[in-house]
C-alpha cells in the first residue's frame, strides 16, 4: 500500500508534520488508505473520517513505518520504534490518538 497525503519526502513526512521522527502513516477505516496525517486526509478526500476501534482492531495493521513500510498493529506502534528497522517514532503523536482511533 502506498502512503497518501501532501508528502514532502518518501518517508511519510508531510506539509503538516515533517520533523525527523515524523515517519509513520495511519490507516483510515473510511477509505482503507494510509495517510501521513489527519490533516492530509481532510485535504485530500471528500468524505468524513471513520476511525478504527482499538478494542476491535488489536491485531490489524493500522500504522505503517515510513522508513521500511512495515504495516503494524497499534500495540507494535506504541513501542515508539519500528519492530523491523528500529526507526524511532515521534512520542508526541500520542496527543493526537483521538483523531485516528476510538478507544
Amino acid at each position: 500500500m502506498s502512503i497518501r497525503g501532501l508528502l514532502v519526502d518518501d518517508q511519510s513526512r508531510c506539509e503538516h508534520w515533517h520533523l525527523p521522527l515524523d515517519v509513520i502513516a495511519l490507516r483510515f477505516r473510511c477509505c482503507d488508505e494510509y495517510y501521513a496525517c489527519y490533516s492530509c486526509h481532510q485535504q485530500c478526500t471528500n468524505h468524513e473520517v471513520e476511525k478504527y476501534s482499538l478494542e476491535n482492531s488489536q491485531s490489524s495493521p493500522l500504522i505503517m513505518c515510513g522508513i521500511c513500510k512495515l504495516q503494524m498493529s497499534f500495540e507494535q506502534y506504541r513501542q515508539l520504534e519500528c519492530p523491523r528497522c528500529h526507526s524511532p517514532f515521534n512520542p508526541g503523536c500520542k496527543l493526537h490518538y483521538h483523531l485516528y482511533f476510538d478507544p
